[in-house]
Formats: structure tokens, sequence, C-alpha cells
């Protein structure tokens, strides 16, 4: 079965009740997905740092054992010196928990990630660095960087970053005989946790500035923009100091090669990425294989509120960004999502499978549709090409449970991977396969494909 026998999630979430879903999709989410209360909570949070007479403080989280922690050390400086900022900085250790519920394949994944990004970003990732570095190296780092002032830490903190995941213990040993104690790092590590959880965060690499968050290089560019409309960029005529690579595989023929999708229903990030994802396979003729998965909620995996609402505030800058509409959600977790599932094998057999799961997200994320409702699902089906009479001829049908799990099953047992969306891309023969996870990571699957069909290294 594609759900777990028993899911420890509370059955109101997995299956919420009509009016608990409305009031979880407008009143509990939905201000994190409207660009009208974004807005207002940034100008508010602008004009109480006026009328406090404060400079703009932008907080900063470093975990040391966190790859993408160690990318954005390699930044901070460039970051610090080009805006008229106050950086404050944190030391923090991983959550865990709920949070980050696969916490083991996490580390594994950012230390794979973290190395495939970084020479496209004009970073370096050490290639002999393990999943997380040596304990006694990182316990030198952290003393290294525990007492240090702000100023000195963004000063010191990429050479010190570089030696611990380079394992170069002669240089830690030395930076920390210049840092504090064990007890100052102990302490600092406190400090910096608390001030995470008290902001209502769990990842390290992250930015905060006016009420909202930045995870590393990733979204700093975000953080650069907005501060550039506050005036606060003292050089508004060079780039972002991380800006996002391009999505481009135009005149490519990769008929070779195959790229695998696996999107889930639920997921704001996959209702972004969905259709650039499918006008990609188009533009270059990838062999291409659309893979659903149940939502992680389906699956057994938690996502408390406030994580939940960040990924949607973080997906709503991603889609002004990317131009894709965003924002009118009606969460379709649940029997939508299973009814939504049993409609495509049917429409597989037509072609139309992409169609209707593009048309299902937009429903849902981006026009506000429940598709608990038949009314809505007969408005998702109908915009895909499709014939509601015969839909509900096959609808709540079995046939897509099989597919699904074994979907699933490549996913999670096969790429190590269990959040969406996730792409493989493999060929040509002899060549690894690469697993790639994120709406956010579309430019490194058409980076891939270049490199694969030698259109660029």
């Amino acid at each position: 079965m594609p759900e777990p026998k028993h899911n420890p999630n509370p059955s109101k979430i997995v299956d919420p009740p009509r009016w608990l879903r409305w009031f979880i999709s407008k009143r509990v989410l939905g201000p994190f997905t409207s660009g009208k209360a974004i807005e207002k909570r940034r100008r508010r949070a602008e004009a109480e740092r006026r009328k406090r007479g404060e400079p703009h403080v932008v907080e900063y989280f470093h975990q040391l054992d966190d790859p993408y922690s160690h990318l954005t050390a390699q930044v901070l400086a460039t970051f610090a010196e080009r805006y008229d900022i106050e950086l404050r900085y944190y030391l923090t250790r991983a959550t865990g928990g709920k949070n980050q519920p696969e916490l083991e394949k996490l580390a594994v994944w950012a230390r794979r990630d973290a190395a495939l990004i970084a020479p496209h970003l004009g970073l370096a990732f050490p290639e002999q660095a393990g999943t997380v570095p040596d304990t006694n190296h990182e316990h030198l780092a952290g003393r290294a960087l525990a007492n240090k002032k702000d100023a000195a830490f963004i000063e010191r903190v990429e050479v010190i970053s570089r030696a611990l995941w380079s394992g170069d213990e002669a240089a830690l040993i030395e930076l920390a005989e210049d840092g504090g104690s064990a007890a100052d790092l102990d302490a600092a590590l406190d400090r910096g946790s608390a001030q995470l959880a008290e902001r209502q965060h769990y990842s390290g690499a992250t930015f905060y500035y006016g009420g909202e968050w930045y995870w590393g290089v990733d979204r700093l560019f975000h953080l650069e923009e907005r501060l550039r409309e506050l005036g606060a960029c003292k050089r508004p005529d060079l780039p972002f100091v991380a800006p996002r690579p391009d999505v481009d595989v135009s005149d490519l023929d990769a008929s070779a090669l195959r790229l695998d999708f696996y999107p889930s229903l639920n997921s704001p990030y996959t209702a972004i990425v969905f259709d650039r994802t499918i006008a990609l396979k188009d533009a270059c003729a990838i062999e291409f294989h659309h893979k659903p998965v149940l939502p992680m909620i389906m699956r057994g995996l938690p996502v408390p509120l406030p994580k939940a609402q960040y990924l949607l505030f973080d997906t709503k800058r991603e889609a002004d960004f990317e131009g894709v509409p965003f924002g009118k959600v009606v969460m379709p977790v649940g029997t939508p999502t299973r009814r939504a599932y049993s409609l495509l094998p049917w429409a597989k057999s037509k072609g139309r499978d992409e169609a209707l799961m593009s048309a299902l997200l937009s429903h849902a994320f981006a026009m506000g549709v429940g598709l608990h409702k038949t009314s809505g699902m007969r408005r998702a089906v109908e915009a895909a090409g499709l014939d509601w009479a015969e839909a509900r001829q096959v609808i709540d049908s079995d046939e897509w449970k099989p597919v699904v799990e074994q979907s699933q099953k490549e996913m999670v047992d096969g790429l190590g991977l269990w959040g969406v969306p996730c792409f493989r891309v493999s060929g040509p023969g002899g060549e690894s396969d690469l697993a790639i996870w994120g709406q956010d990571r579309l430019w490194l699957v058409a980076a891939e494909i270049k490199r694969r069909v030698g259109g660029e290294n």
C-alpha cells in the first residue's frame, strides 16, 4: 500500500473535514501566500525599524556540520560589505525532530547537493569531505568561532569552515587557540539554538530579517532584492552576490537521456515547478517519465505548522520570482489526492496525465478551487481536456495504488530522497544516474542535461 497502515499524523490533518480544510487553507496558511499580506508585514517591519532608529539588522545562523553553511560562509563577507546592514551571527545545532524527521538522510543529501551546486555558483566544496566533519574537528572549529565578535566572525568564518570541511587539523588547532573554551562553545550553541527556536525556524545557513527567513545561497538573492528595495545596497550597479542560475536547454537534443520526475499533488513546490518541468522536457526532447508520489504527510512524515507556513511563504516568493501564478490555495491532502490519483492511469491512457496533473495543481494552488468538492474535481478534469462523464466511471478505482507505491519505493529507497519534487537524470550508457531534489534545482537539471549531451561542462 502507498500509505502506511498506521499513519502517526492525526487523521484530521491527513484527511481534514471540510470546515477544517477551509480554515487551514484560508486562515492558518492563507496569510503566508497572500502578496498583499506579505507586503503589509514588510511595511510594518520597516516602519517599526525606523521608529526605533535601528539599522538593518540581519541575523545569520551558522551550523558547523551543515554543508549549506559552508557554502554560505564563502559569500558572507561579500554580502556584509555590499549592503548597509548590521550582521549578527549565531552558532546553532541541528534541529532534528519533527522539523527534520530524516536527519541522517538529510545529512547525506545535503553533502551531495552542496558539492553539486558549488561549482555552478563559483564556490568550492572539498571533494574529500565526509558526510559530516570529524567530531573533534567540529569542536575545534566551534571554539575558533565561539567568542568572535560579529565583524571577526564574518572575516574568519570562511577560513575556519574550509579547514573544518577539508579536515585540516593543524590549522584548526591553531585557529582554536585564538578562540573560546569548550564552555564558551556550548554557551554559544545554546544561545544560537534558542534564538532559532524562538524565531520558529529549524535550519542552519539561514538569514532572518524583518520577520522573514532566507535559506543560504539559494535564497540570499531574495534578501538582496528586499534590501535593494529599501535602499540598503551600497553597490546597486553590481549583480546579486548569489544569483539564481538560468534554466535553458534550448537547441539541445537530449533524446538519448531520460528524466524521471517525482511530483506530489499536495506539494506547493511541485505546483510552481510542474509546468516548467514539462516545458524543459519538451524543449530538449528528453525521454520523460511522470511518477507522482503521495504527499509526505500521507506517507507518515510530519509537517509541523510553523514549517508548513514557512514553506508556503517561500513558495510564494519563488513563484513570484519565476512569474508563476500561486497563492489562492485549498490544500488537496487526503481524499482529494487519492481521487485525483485514481484518474491518472485513465488520463495516461489518453496521453493526458501530465495535463491532468497540471490542471489539478493550478486549481488547488493558484485558483483556490477545492478538489475535495466534486465540482472542483470536475473543473480540473475538464480543464485538462478530459471528459467528466468518462472520469466518473473510473474515479475511486485502486489501479493507481501499485503504480504510486512503486514510484515511492524508487524515490525513497532507490534515490534516498523523501521530499518532493525530485528528479532523476539518466544516460547515456556508462553515466551514473543523478538524483536531484527540489523545485529550486530545476536549473541544475538543465545544467546536467547540457553536460551529458556535450553542450556545457
